[in-house]
């Protein structure tokens, strides 16, 4: 992985803004006797939803309404669906209606929508047509009773660092869309895509300036794209509605990993240990939802297996890691 401190000096001068931390959170007290009972309390019920990205079903090929079924059944909390599942459902004869009454049937929190559009291309024309599909999908989204859609940086190759405010400007226009449909758009962190900086991901962000700005962040994808968890908290996550969780191997190095090397949390060397509580004080309280692309698992297990172990090993982790606090 790339030298710590070469990271660092990237990241301050790649990010020019200052960002609060925030303080003062859950489990943090100087009473013992209050501190015991945060740790019983954390090892009863997590703070942070255990969730599904339904990526994780991909090679099986369900229908959105079973994976919705099946993803309550493993014991998640939330829910990550894919825009095509939902239209292919819509195709076939479904109803949003139905996938609404579904999902709250479930008790399931719909926390994000998975979908993809060039709303940061370099070309105008691109770019209105990216509007225009994200209008689409945003009212499909509304009606099931999803309130946020991912938004991968589409269309350009690389960050050009003189063109922060533009990007800016960029998402600051899909946003404006989400403002008029009730669905905000996330800008999603891609290790090996254009935007994988934490630093440039937390710029464009707060140069908007608009209140719902927020950022998607993949625990695999920060390795990915050479940044350092030291300065994670740094960031206001109380503002980030959901985070995609796996793991990631030793080997090979962090910049010749693929999407299917992610594995299960708690099977790599991802130091959630340090991670999940910093992430916890500066305030967040989503959802972690498992995203992994596995091969090797699609091939040895059973759709229901593979959610059972996902559930498990990352509700494991997740509490591991926050009983740990002092």
């Amino acid at each position: 992985m790339i030298n710590r401190i070469t990271r660092r000096k990237a990241i301050t001068t790649s990010l020019k803004v200052s960002l609060a931390a925030l303080s003062g959170y859950a489990f943090t007290s100087n009473s013992k006797t209050q501190i015991a009972v945060s740790k019983k309390l954390i090892s009863n019920k997590l703070p942070i939803r255990i969730s599904l990205n339904t990526s994780t079903l991909l090679h099986y090929k369900l229908p959105v309404d079973v994976q919705i079924d099946m993803v309550a059944e493993a014991g998640f909390k939330g829910i990550e669906l894919w825009m095509r599942d939902i239209q292919k459902y819509l195709e076939n004869g479904g109803t949003a209606k139905q996938l609404k009454i579904k999902l709250k049937e479930s008790s399931l929190v719909l926390e994000n929508i998975i979908g993809f559009s060039k709303w940061c291309s370099d070309d105008a024309l691109e770019r209105k047509k990216a509007l225009e599909q994200l209008a689409e999908e945003m009212k499909i989204i509304a009606a099931i009773g999803g309130k946020f859609i991912a938004a991968p940086v589409q269309g350009i190759t690389e960050i050009d660092p003189n063109k922060y405010n533009e990007y800016a400007k960029r998402y600051n226009a899909i946003l404006e869309l989400g403002d008029q449909t009730g669905v905000t758009p996330i800008i999603e962190l891609w290790g090996m895509g254009a935007l994988n900086k934490i630093a440039d991901c937390a710029q464009i962000t707060i140069a908007t300036g608009h209140p719902k700005a927020t950022m998607l962040l993949d625990f695999y994808h920060v390795y990915r794209g050479g940044n350092d968890w030291d300065t994670i908290d740094v960031l206001n996550a109380g503002r980030m509605p959901v985070m995609h969780i796996n793991d990631y191997p030793a080997a090979p190095s962090y910049e010749k990993l693929k999407d299917a090397d992610r594995i299960f949390p708690g099977d790599g060397i991802c130091p959630f240990n340090e991670v999940i509580p910093k992430l916890c004080e500066a305030g967040f309280r989503g959802g972690f939802s498992v995203e992994l692309f596995n091969k090797g698992y699609w091939n040895t297990m059973d759709a229901k297996t593979l959610l059972k172990t996902c559930y498990e090993k990352t509700h494991a982790t997740v509490e591991k890691a926050l009983s740990n606090r002092n």
